[in-house]
């Protein structure tokens, strides 16, 4: 059984991930070689410097608000120390060359297209002009490229800062701005009436000031739309430190109500939210399965994830989106 008929090896082609790995262990080395350009801050989402120490990984050290639950990395890597690192990344470079192409087709039927019809729903939904889309962090391009083909924005730009990918997008014949979007400034006629970025905000080294900027070009009752891991889902809270989405580069780890708390306080008015995520079942389970992560046969989790797969691994996916516990968080909010 897989989830939504597509599978973690289906996006993530283990025989590739086996290489990405050795690629990523450089890039931890690079960024390592910089940490003593670290610097200390506080909770990117409440402001408030009052955390526990949660684990160290990779070199990171990871702690979690006391206030708002919100997990993070503490010390962190500059803006200045992230711009080079990501336009230097082997890993990136890999996903660009190796794994993107291998696993596209999957991913653009089970995750962009299934995302370009989310974010064309909600647009008309609240009823929102359709004259600009603006996607920050467009990777390999392919939600551009789905959301160009449908043919409803009259202008779609990608920001992408990562120089291979930014080029692979204009291969694909999309309208790209090669830069961070601390360094991007557009007139009053040029904002945008829907802002998108997808697993981005985790990224930065200051989501406070990144949101300031994306409220910069937004236009009036503009929507912003953001996905990000919540930190505080299921395979986070299971896996602890052997969660895959804890690594080198995720800074950020919000979850709905400390990323509404962050979106509230820069003057956006939340409009939904959802955790609408499909693997964190089986990526617990695989983790099981390969014994990086111990469970006693005779526990609850055994029982669903392991002996009892077949029959309830779809529904116990379904109430853990339903409830609000899955790792993957979408976040609508309009600029009032």
């Amino acid at each position: 059984m897989s989830n939504s008929n597509f599978s973690e090896n289906d996006i993530r082609p283990s025989d590739l991930m086996k290489e990405q790995q050795i690629a990523m262990t450089i890039d931890i080395g690079r960024l390592l070689q910089q940490s003593d350009k670290f610097v200390f801050v506080n909770c990117p989402a409440c402001q408030k410097d009052s955390a526990d120490l949660k684990y160290h990984k990779y070199g990171m050290r990871f702690v979690e608000c006391k206030a708002c639950r919100t997990m993070y990395t503490n010390p962190r890597p500059t803006a200045e120390v992230l711009e080079e690192f990501y336009k230097d990344s082997v890993n990136y470079s890999f996903w660009d060359k190796h794994i993107f192409p291998a696993s596209e087709k999957v991913r653009r039927e089970k995750i962009f297209v299934p995302r370009v019809d989310k974010t064309l729903e909600i647009c008309q939904k609240y009823n929102v002009k359709n004259d600009s889309l603006l996607e920050i962090g467009a990777a390999f391009g392919t939600f551009c490229l789905e959301m160009k083909s449908r043919n409803y924005f009259k202008n779609i730009v990608a920001v992408e800062p990562t120089p291979n990918l930014a080029k692979t997008c204009r291969k694909k014949g999309l309208q790209v701005i090669e830069e961070v979007v601390e360094n991007i400034e557009f007139n009053e006629k040029e904002k945008f009436d829907v802002i998108v970025n997808f697993e981005v905000i985790e990224h930065i080294f200051s989501p406070i000031n990144f949101i300031a900027n994306l409220k910069k070009m937004l236009k009036k009752g503009g929507l912003l739309i953001i996905t990000c891991p919540n930190g505080q889902g299921f395979d986070f809270k299971i896996l602890k430190e052997k969660c895959n989405s804890v690594d080198h580069e995720h800074l950020n780890y919000f979850n709905p109500s400390s990323l509404a708390l962050l979106l509230n306080s820069s003057g956006f008015k939340v409009l939904e939210s959802h955790t609408p995520g499909k693997l964190d079942a089986e990526l617990v389970r695989n983790k099981i399965l390969s014994g990086e992560y111990k469970v006693d046969k005779g526990s609850f989790l055994y029982q669903v994830l392991v002996e009892n797969w077949e029959h309830v691994g779809i529904d116990f996916q379904s109430f853990l989106s339903n409830s609000g516990l899955s790792s993957n968080m979408w976040i609508v909010v309009q600029l009032e």
